[in-house]
C-alpha cells in the first residue's frame, strides 16, 4: 500500500508518519521507484503500537526509539534477557549515583525483594524506583502504605504471572517483545483505572454514601 493508503488504515496523517520515519519509530517501506515506497500491515502494527506508546503510555520519542530498537532486534537473546532489554528503559534509567537516604531506602527495599523471593538484577531500574517511591511516602508522612508493601507485591507479581501467561502464547519472538511492551505501558494504565474505580468502590463500602 502507498503512505495515503497507510494514513487512512491507520488514521495517521502522512505528515505524521513521514516523521516517525524520519525517527527510526516506523521501518523504511520497499521502494517502489525514485521517490515512492510500499507499506504493509507491519507499518500498520508498528503505527498503532508507536500511537499507544506515544498517546496512552505518555513515553517521549526518545525512550520509544530505545524500546522499538530492542524490539526490533537482538534474535540471538533468550527471551527473558530480551524483554529485559526492551522493558528496562520504560522504568527510566538513571545515570547518577543514588545519595545516602536513597541508598538506605535502595537497602531496606533489597531486603524486601529477598523476602518476597523475587529474582531481579541488581541493575533493574524497578529496584530504584521502588525506593525513590518508598522515600517520598515518609517524606511525605503517609510511610503507613508501606505497611502494605508485602500486599502490593503479591498483588503485583499475580499481576505478573497473568501478563506473561497471556503474552508466551505468542510465537514469534518478536511477537512475544511487542506484546509485552503493549501489556507494560498500556497496562499500567490499565491498572491505574482499574485502582481510581476500586478506590470509589471501596470508599462507599468503608466510608458510606453522603446524605
Amino acid at each position: 500500500m502507498r503512505v495515503a493508503e497507510l494514513s487512512r488504515q491507520t488514521g495517521v496523517p502522512v505528515p505524521t508518519i513521514k516523521y516517525y520515519l524520519r525517527e527510526g519509530l516506523l521501518p523504511a517501506g520497499e521502494l517502489t521507484s525514485p521517490n515512492q515506497a510500499s507499506y504493509d500491515d507491519r507499518h500498520v502494527r508498528r503505527l498503532r503500537l508507536v500511537r499507544a506508546l506515544l498517546e496512552v503510555g505518555r513515553l517521549p520519542i526518545a525512550t520509544i526509539r530505545e524500546v522499538l530498537r530492542d524490539v526490533d532486534g537482538h534474535a540471538d537473546w533468550n527471551m527473558h534477557e530480551r524483554l529485559g532489554r526492551t522493558l528496562y528503559p520504560l522504568a527510566g534509567v538513571h545515570d547518577t549515583p543514588p545519595g545516602p537516604e536513597l541508598a538506605a531506602a535502595i537497602a531496606d527495599m533489597d531486603a524486601a525483594i529477598a523476602r518476597w523471593g523475587w529474582q531481579v538484577e541488581p541493575d533493574s531500574p524497578g529496584r530504584r524506583k521502588l525506593a525513590e517511591v518508598a522515600l517520598t511516602f515518609r517524606e511525605l508522612g503517609v510511610e503507613y502504605l508501606l505497611d502494605e508493601i508485602d500486599r502490593y507485591a503479591a498483588a503485583a507479581e499475580m499481576i505478573a504471572e497473568s501478563d506473561l501467561r497471556g503474552i508466551a502464547t505468542k510465537r514469534a519472538p518478536d511477537d512475544v517483545v511487542t506484546s509485552a511492551v503493549i501489556g507494560t505501558v498500556v497496562g499500567d494504565a490499565l491498572q491505574a483505572a482499574l485502582r481510581r474505580l476500586a478506590h470509589e468502590h471501596t470508599s462507599v463500602r468503608m466510608f458510606g454514601r453522603p446524605g
